[in-house]
């Protein structure tokens, strides 16, 4: 058996190779944000300087959390007027060797969403629809500043923590730009220069004609009569790939080029690519625990998330890497050995299928080396329960981190209440603002979720989206809010989502299930900047050791996980049972 065939072996590679890489990324993250980089390297700090002089700010300017709210949400609403109207008129725009038309205004708006919320659901074809200025111009670039958006939300949690008596978080306009030039820049171009030596196309072309070995004859319906036509050559798009796939995995956006998506041969044609865009998509968010651990100056804080992230991603991935292993027993009747291989791809196998699905969806990144619609019903499980405790394991660029916090806040306010003693957390007194503006942020996402599904599965015009009935079906569409409200993208495939209805509904549950989290995340930091740090006493609980670690996973968990139980229950779980004949 191939080593990467065993699915511990693969998690332990996987695992050794991030903490690796991630690492030294984080100290050039502590040199980027601190302003180091800029003082040592003159021409950066005077281009940045320069630019924040055209947008009105100044490199050493404060912004209370309103102030950065107000810079946040006006940043991405601009970004989505700009890239509807980009789709819009793209049938008379350059670059559009295909001549594609002008994208429906629903799609258009479902689509701006989409990529302004680091989303990237796809109810469409990219290869057909989008032309290659849309896609390098308004995609790509959106890929960019949605990724920079959540890292600029968690710097200024971060500083809400490390700082007192404070009433800044920092420059907003500032912590975007050294996002996107300083970190998610380069490395998009050293992973896509890896990309295009791997295979992987990048061209303005818009398509290469190529020669059949056999003619392949088929039939086209011609009014009243079917006609027989034999085809000798194929058309293969082709397009500026390499460029988008890399700042989509690295940035945890997940929109690919092509239909689908890291299936794809185009966008992941190795076992080598299969690895390294894997790497790409928990990199950044890693790196940002260690940076998190290295601001506080105690590492132990930040081992202590990443040891909580660590535990939740090796349990489901166990649990999904399991199932998918288990022999389908429908196939089995017909005399199919083995684990079911419908919707994954050989090249990959199960373990390549199982580790790239808990990954893309521990993160908030959406793209899929297979389709989740065709797993066995507890791996499709998987991949839904990691986006629903929060996109907290691991979890987006910068949304990752956040959301982990807020659930720690969470945790030393439900022990400090077991204790008779007020919450501390980092030295900072849990009030009751916090726990308000923590508590909204929690809350939104699964009322998102469970309300836009009831909707879809209610409603004659989301029934109609459902190809497949019973369970199966209402897990389509739980998937499909779940992973829109969470700012995931990943779908289960078998839901036809490109109507009016569901462009609509699932463009609320992104728009909001993004910046009615963002705010409150930047209220909570704005209250914590403003307190006085509190010594530690004999009360105060240890939020750096093993204990704290099960706590916070156990919090998780609880207020992550349990809201969803009863859909689940009536979704994969009810849809397992009937499987295996379990009653």
């Amino acid at each position: 058996m191939n080593a990467y065939d065993n699915p511990w072996v693969a998690l332990a590679l996987y695992l050794a190779l991030l903490l690796a890489l991630s690492w030294p990324l984080a100290q050039w993250c502590d040199a980027v944000f601190s302003g180091r980089l800029a003082q040592r390297w003159r021409p950066l700090g005077s281009l940045e300087s320069s630019w924040l002089r055209l947008l009105g700010s100044r490199a050493d300017e404060d912004m209370s959390w309103r102030r950065y709210a107000v810079a946040i949400v006006l940043f991405n609403g601009i970004g989505l007027f700009f890239l509807y109207v980009l789709q819009r008129l793209q049938g008379v725009l350059p670059l559009n060797p295909s001549s594609m038309g002008a994208v429906s205004p629903d799609l258009a708006f479902n689509t701006a969403v989409s990529f302004v919320t680091n989303t990237n659901w796809q109810s469409y074809a990219g290869e057909s629809t989008m032309s290659n200025l849309t896609q390098m111009l308004g995609l790509a670039v959106q890929n960019f500043l949605s990724a920079a958006t959540g890292i600029a939300v968690a710097l200024a949690l971060i500083r809400g923590l490390v700082r007192h008596s404070a009433q800044g978080l920092g420059n907003a306009w500032l912590d975007l730009t050294r996002a996107t030039l300083w970190v998610l820049l380069p490395l998009s171009a050293v992973f896509a220069l890896f990309l295009v030596w791997q295979g992987v196309p990048q061209t303005l072309s818009a398509s290469h004609t190529a020669q059949l070995l056999d003619p392949v004859t088929y039939t086209v319906q011609q009014g009243t009569q079917t006609v027989s036509q034999t085809a000798t050559t194929q058309t293969i798009p082709l397009g500026p790939v390499a460029t988008q796939e890399a700042i989509k995995l690295l940035g945890t956006n997940g929109g690919g080029f092509f239909n689908a998506n890291s299936a794809h041969p185009f966008e992941n044609p190795t076992a080598l690519t299969n690895l390294f865009e894997m790497l790409a998509i928990l990199l950044i968010p890693t790196a940002l625990v260690f940076l998190f651990g290295r601001w506080l100056g105690n590492w132990r804080q930040g081992a202590a998330l990443l040891g909580a992230m660590l535990v939740l991603f090796i349990a489901l991935y166990a649990v999904g890497a399991s199932a998918q292993a288990t022999p389908n027993p429908l196939l089995s009747k017909l005399g199919v050995q083995g684990p079911s291989m419908e919707g994954l791809e050989q090249r990959f196998g199960v373990v390549g299928s199982m580790l790239f699905a808990a990954v893309t969806t521990a993160a908030s990144c959406g793209a899929v080396n297979a389709m989740h619609d065709s797993l066995m019903p507890m791996a499709g499980f998987v991949p839904m329960v990691l986006m629903q405790l929060g996109e907290v394991v691991f979890g987006g660029v910068g949304s990752g981190l956040y959301g982990m916090l807020l659930f720690a806040v969470v945790a030393v306010f439900l022990a400090g209440l077991m204790v008779g003693r007020t919450p501390e957390y980092l030295g900072k007194k849990i009030g009751a603002f916090e726990m308000k503006m923590v508590a909204i942020a929690l809350i939104v996402v699964p009322t998102l979720v469970l309300a836009g599904t009831a909707l879809a599965v209610r409603l004659e015009p989301g029934l109609a989206g459902l190809l497949n009935p019973g369970a199966h079906g209402f897990s389509e569409a739980l998937y499909a809010l779940t992973s829109a409200a969470n700012n995931n993208g990943s779908a289960f495939a078998g839901l036809s989502a490109n109507t009016p209805f569901y462009n609509v509904l699932l463009a609320a549950a992104m728009w909001f299930g993004r910046f009615l989290v963002i705010v409150p995340v930047l209220a909570l930091a704005g209250g914590l900047a403003s307190k006085p740090r509190v010594a530690a006493s004999l009360g105060t609980l240890p939020t750096d050791g093993p204990l704290f670690v099960m706590l916070l996973v156990g919090t998780v968990l609880l207020v992550g996980a349990l809201n969803y139980v009863p859909a689940l229950a009536l979704g994969p779980v009810a849809e397992h049972l009937a499987l295996f004949g379990i009653r």
